[in-house]
């Protein structure tokens, strides 16, 4: 998939003017990409326009307009646009009570060698990507994962998301819906 490039950014005020219509669209798209692993896990596989909606949301948040900060906004991103043959996820690690949360992230702690998706036969290792500032000994509430996989043959029917933590062990089989995304993704140049 190709990064995001300057010229696709809209200033604040253009975004302003088509924001509900776009904001909208990639919502809805969104929740085909969203999928629940147990009930503490949800993953969101990116692409170009979730990266695209994440870059535009974050300037108009934080109102940046100058171009250096506009380029910063887009190079930290564009670490989520997956490149050929793979497949990036946000991982959100989600317990509503503070301390249940942080008592589980201790134990969670080795959880990046734990995470796979398996197609086919064929199983890809999530690679979890550390963002500047992260403690390395502790594991966050909001996780990147990559996953080389490859090529996947057209229609492949079978995708599977697996935990094999110890503690937290739980696999989904991935819907229609997302397997169709993804095989979207694999496919773009």
């Amino acid at each position: 998939m190709r990064p995001i490039e300057r010229a696709e950014v809209l200033d604040l005020g253009a975004y302003e003017q088509i924001r509900p219509h776009f904001r909208d669209r990639l919502i809805a798209q969104k929740k085909h990409r969203r999928i629940s692993v147990g009930d503490h896990m949800t993953f969101i596989f990116e692409n170009r326009d979730t990266v695209l909606l994440q870059i535009q949301e974050m300037l108009r948040t934080e109102r940046i307009t100058s171009e250096s900060g506009i380029r910063h906004e887009i190079d930290t991103y564009n670490t989520l646009v997956p490149g050929d043959g793979e497949l990036f996820a946000t991982l959100m690690i989600e317990y509503q009570d503070p301390d249940e949360r942080s008592e589980a992230l201790a134990k969670l702690a080795d959880l990046s060698s734990h995470v796979r998706l398996v197609i086919g036969d064929r199983v890809a290792e999530a690679q979890f990507e550390a963002l500047p500032g992260e403690e390395e000994s502790r594991l966050p509430a909001v996780n990147y994962l990559r996953f080389k996989v490859g090529e996947v043959a057209e229609g492949e029917s079978s995708f599977r998301l697996e935990i094999t933590h110890p503690f937290y062990a739980h696999a989904v089989e991935l819907p229609s819906p997302l397997r169709r995304e993804l095989q979207s993704d694999l496919s773009e140049a």
